[in-house]
């Protein structure tokens, strides 16, 4: 059985040492800081950038990967064993051109049925977990086919929410406007976010307040896991004392199976910003993927 090779890009935001574990190839985003230009995850970690952040006049900008970048990779794979099968997971389509960089890279390459690219239409670990999921599915012998079918029912039964601590860097990137984020900011409004089935930033509710964002949350979550078990995955930028009191509230409302970390990288905090916590829930019946 041909062997199956997980590919993803910088934005997932998976600890390094759970790709080198599981052998997942990751592609770099980039994050430019003026004249100066850093690799994702390889040349600029998410402490240092978030030290930066604070210190910048401007905010840094970000910029995709090269189709070059990604055929690297398959070349590489593929030279390694001719006959692998790799699925290549990405940073939604709606935020970002990588996923239509790998598409290119494997259209150059000429090799579609070797090469399946997967645009996740989530951000952070929200596809992060997806592409540990593949891994830990691939690890298990299952084919190409069947790790496919593991990710997206996970994806289907899975949650996820974002809090910013400010409304600044949404704004300044677009995704809301400058008064929207300048009433919020005097009002407290705590806008909670997710990602909608195209794959774009999405306003779910807007509340006055952590505290009440936080109910609001476990709210919805009540709504959709009810009494099930789960897992718990928490992302932050520089947020943990968030990340804490958030772990410790959903433990007095669910049975938590188990709560997992992760940091949130330079690339997604660009558009976030410090004080960030993103919350990912899965039902623990896919505890052996994740």
């Amino acid at each position: 059985m041909a062997a199956v090779r997980i590919v993803t890009d910088s934005t997932a935001d998976i600890p390094k040492e759970i790709r080198e574990q599981l052998g997942i190839e990751m592609v770099p985003l980039k994050v430019h800081f003026g004249e100066e230009t850093f690799l994702d995850s390889v040349t600029i970690e998410a402490e240092q950038f978030y030290t930066k952040l604070e210190q910048a006049d401007q905010l840094p900008t970000t910029s995709q990967p090269s189709p070059v970048d990604f055929m690297d990779v398959y070349k590489r794979l593929i030279k390694e064993d001719p006959d692998a099968q790799i699925i290549s997971i990405h940073l939604s389509s709606a935020l970002s051109g990588t996923y239509q960089s790998a598409v290119l890279a494997r259209n150059m390459l000429e090799i579609d049925e070797q090469i399946t690219v997967w645009d996740s239409k989530s951000a952070s670990y929200g596809f992060g977990l997806l592409v540990v999921a593949a891994a830990k599915a691939a690890q298990s012998g299952k084919t190409k086919d069947e790790v496919l079918e593991v990710i997206r029912e996970i994806k289907g039964n899975m949650a996820l929410y974002f809090l910013v601590d400010t409304l600044e860097y949404l704004q300044k990137g677009g995704r809301i406007g400058k008064a929207a984020a300048m009433l919020g900011s005097l009002l407290n409004i705590k806008p909670i976010l997710s990602i909608d089935e195209e794959g774009e930033v999405a306003s779910v509710d807007k509340v006055r307040g952590q505290k009440k964002a936080f109910a609001r949350i476990v709210d919805m979550l009540k709504q959709q896991f009810g009494d099930q078990e789960i897992i718990v995955i928490e992302a932050h930028a520089k947020a943990e004392n968030y990340a804490d009191a958030f772990k410790a509230l959903l433990e007095q409302h669910f049975a938590v199976r188990s709560v997992q970390y992760t940091t949130i990288g330079p690339v997604i905090g660009t558009h976030v910003g410090t004080g960030t916590l993103g919350v990912f829930i899965c039902p623990a019946t896919y505890a052996e993927y994740l």
